[in-house]
């Protein structure tokens, strides 16, 4: 269906993984996956959840739309309107923020030209701030859609926008090296390959 449709229903494919999502719920207890379908619906709508996939959910777990409505707008993770092809999450916690995260929003703003809470004239970005995306020993970094951005610099933002913009797709996790979480300077342990 249409992003907004009047009449939100799950394609064929997404309703037999929402019945897949229910089935792990035991008989009565299936408004349980309650987030899983508001991910199925965000996915098939766009990017966003509209009330009327939210009242399809609602009746697919017997629920009161309320209670769907209540899950929708407490987590950060379901979109309540529509967004860009890309959404951009700017972590702003302290970890992110004392390693740069100003510089990236800068960025962000300066080379989409929007602020945060908008999008692009073309649809093609969405710049938002969240808290702790959960990388903070790569800090800053971004989410993209589903891919994590770490150890970003604003030149580093700007070539991954860019890349976006082109329709390519930037490597994905720490933009240095990194190896996972180790120190910035490299291993300072078990450096010998004896050791290892």
């Amino acid at each position: 269906m249409n992003a907004g449709s009047k009449n939100f229903v799950f394609s064929p494919e997404n309703m037999v993984r929402a019945k897949a999502h229910m089935a792990k719920y035991p008989e009565g207890r299936q408004a349980s996956a309650v987030l899983a379908l508001l991910d199925l619906a965000q996915r098939q709508n766009g990017g966003w959840v509209s009330r009327e996939a939210m009242a399809h959910i609602a009746e697919l777990l017997d629920m009161a739309e309320i209670r769907v409505y209540e899950v929708a707008t407490f987590y950060t993770m379901v979109n309540l309107q529509p967004v860009g092809k890309y959404l951009i999450q700017l972590c702003r916690t302290t970890p992110c923020w004392l390693c740069g995260s100003d510089d990236l929003r800068n960025v962000c703003k300066d080379v989409l030209g929007i602020g945060v809470g908008e999008s692009t004239e073309d649809g093609m970005f969405t710049l938002i701030e969240v808290e702790c995306l959960g990388a903070c020993v790569n800090a800053p970094m971004a989410q993209i859609n589903d891919d994590f951005y770490e150890d970003l610099s604003a030149a580093r933002m700007k070539e991954i926008l860019e890349m976006l913009r082109r329709g390519e797709q930037p490597p994905t996790g720490s933009q240095t090296g990194r190896q996972t979480s180790a120190p910035a300077t490299g291993a300072t342990t078990l450096t010998d390959a004896g050791n290892a």
